[in-house]
């Protein structure tokens, strides 16, 4: 006779088979039967976080930063409702992330049960798939499905809520050999003919650019991307989401594109007549008003979903498919073309992009009153950290910044809310991704405004001997909303002013939280600060970077206008067309 367990024993044997090694999570009524055997698995590390949404965001970075599948879980009621921010987050970046819920009994679902809420119905737009479990004997299935479901295809969130009686009940635990999900074959192998005529459009077009999102790393793509883009030699974009997964010290690359992107990254894509669209989804934070965006480009788009490809832009050449075994194959199709004598020429494209590149550099001006430059500090910190560092950014101005300023060589360095935009982001993703990669350094870039939502896990890296890094970059506001107070209403800053007067002092606060605290004021206490930082292994480190207050993120494509309106500063246009 098979070995009797409880449902609850069940689910923790189920995450062990699925790979397990760390948990984020905080138990509750409805979710405690499994945090009993869970207390008994060598295997499964639980960190137990200050915050749900935390937790999600800690999963959320330690998938980013590893490509593993992230876990949280929380229970019933509020503690999943706390969970639909980093599940929504998820959703829009493709990230792979399974969350557990507890729910209440099967008897009470329904019934507007204490804790009660229907966390299947309210995530199901933004999961991959989410399952109820009120059945002990189907744990085993669920969980097995649920992280294939994450994992494999377009990456994802996947929830599974289980009924606290569900986790209670006897049952045997039956892991499945095999996955069969009726209706779910995501394709990974491109068609054929689809990869000869992106080949052909290559070898043809005159101005292409290689335009790739996040989906190349996601895919573990890079190096394939690095091959097949000094094969055809030609202008490299990275998006918000793509940052690392191309270096940004090749000279092929024109840095990332978008609203606040180079102007040579904007500039090819406006001007390219071909786009080679690898793993990216014409976001409307790289095109600006649509309808002007890329007028004479015909349109390579490649994607692992399909739902993605013509959805914003139509494609000429769609490609299906994982984003590595395309490039391989789109490599493979252009040595064919090559073989045969057909051979791209983009010198004078080069000679224009080139321009652009030297004549619109990034840069910045050191403030006038002698306050700090956000943009120095992050500079120094790419600099003084390396390109090995992990940089977990909030939302906000700093991310620009840390987008821009910050160098990526290598992928899974660069972890962001890029579609949802969710601050406070930043510590718990800098946690998550230290659990999952120990050996890293591990920055958390944050603002002021983004640091008070999640700063309360400061406690929960501490006590878990987590010691990662925060290079707070404090202006005392909410500093992308001012900005736009600035350009767009009149200077009028409502409720934007987080006060600077120290409440809260960020170093007393770092203290009361086990952490160290640093501060620095001046440009000529940025590299030593930072070497201090990195000093100091032993529990967490907060910097707080007291940075000049008006500084803004330059170049910018005001919202809803035409990436050709790009301004370099205010009231500041490039040339575009001086030599075109």
């Amino acid at each position: 006779m098979s070995e009797q367990i409880t449902g609850a024993q069940s689910l923790i044997r189920a995450m062990e088979r699925a790979g397990v090694t760390d948990v984020f999570g905080i138990p509750g009524g409805a979710i405690l039967p499994a945090y009993d055997p869970l207390m008994d698995s060598k295997q499964i590390r639980h960190i137990l976080v200050r915050h749900e949404q935390a937790g999600g965001h800690a999963a959320e970075g330690y998938a980013a930063a590893t490509g593993r599948v992230g876990v949280c879980m929380a229970t019933s009621g509020p503690g999943a409702t706390n969970l639909v921010t980093p599940i929504a987050d998820a959703h829009m970046d493709s990230v792979p992330m399974v969350a557990i819920t507890g729910q209440v009994p099967k008897a009470a679902i329904g019934t507007d049960a204490f804790q009660e809420a229907d966390i299947r119905g309210i995530t199901m737009p933004i999961t991959k798939h989410n399952f109820l479990v009120t059945d002990p004997d189907e744990i085993p299935r669920a969980i097995a499905e649920a992280f294939h479901l994450a994992s494999t295809g377009r990456p994802g969130p996947v929830l599974v809520d289980i009924s606290k009686d569900a986790l209670q009940k006897m049952t045997t635990f039956n892991w499945p050999e095999r996955i069969d999900l009726p209706g779910y074959h995501p394709v990974t192998k491109p068609h054929s003919k689809q990869v000869r005529e992106a080949a052909r459009m290559i070898v043809e077009s005159k101005r292409p650019v290689l335009y790739v999102g996040g989906g190349v790393i996601r895919a573990d793509a890079s190096s394939e991307l690095l091959k097949f883009a000094e094969l055809i030699g030609v202008p490299v974009v990275t998006t918000l989401m793509a940052r690392g997964a191309f270096p940004d010290s090749h000279a092929q690359h024109l840095g990332m594109p978008g609203m606040h992107g180079t102007v040579a990254a904007v500039g090819a894509l406006q001007r390219s007549d071909l786009l080679i669209t690898i793993g990216a989804r014409f976001d409307d934070r790289v095109t600006g008003h649509l309808a002007s965006f890329a007028p004479e480009a015909k349109i390579i788009h490649a994607d692992i979903d399909p739902a993605e490809i013509s959805k914003n832009r139509t494609a000429d050449v769609p490609i299906v498919g994982d984003a590595r075994e395309i490039l391989i194959e789109l490599f493979a199709a252009i040595e064919a073309e090559f073989a045969a004598g057909n051979r791209g020429d983009y010198e004078e494209w080069w000679q224009i992009v080139g321009r652009w590149r030297d004549t619109y550099p990034l840069g910045y001006a050191h403030p006038e009153d002698g306050s700090l430059s956000p943009e120095f500090v992050l500079e120094r910190l790419s600099a003084i950290s390396g390109p090995e560092s992990v940089i977990a950014s909030g939302v906000g101005q700093h991310q620009m910044w840390a987008a821009q300023f910050i160098k990526y060589e290598h992928p899974r360095t660069w972890l962001n809310s890029g579609g949802l935009g969710t601050m406070g982001y930043a510590v718990p993703a800098a946690m998550g991704a230290k659990v999952g990669r120990p050996e890293a350094t591990v920055w958390a870039v944050d603002g002021d405004g983004c640091f008070q939502m999640t700063n309360q896990e400061l406690a929960t890296c501490a006590i878990n001997e987590i010691p990662i890094k925060v290079a707070l970059i404090n202006n005392s506001s909410l500093g992308m909303v001012r900005q736009w107070q600035t350009l767009f209403y009149n200077s009028r800053y409502s409720n934007t002013d987080l006060h600077s007067n120290r409440i809260p002092d960020f170093v007393k606060l770092a203290d009361a939280y086990g952490c160290h605290g640093l501060r620095c004021e001046s440009s000529d206490q940025v590299d030593a600060t930072i070497e201090r930082a990195l000093s100091l292994n032993d529990a967490p480190v907060v910097i707080d970077f007291v940075v000049h207050r008006d500084a803004m993120v330059w170049p910018m494509v005001a919202a809803g206008t035409s990436n050709d309106e790009i301004l370099v500063a205010r009231s500041l246009a490039p040339e575009w067309d001086r030599e075109d």
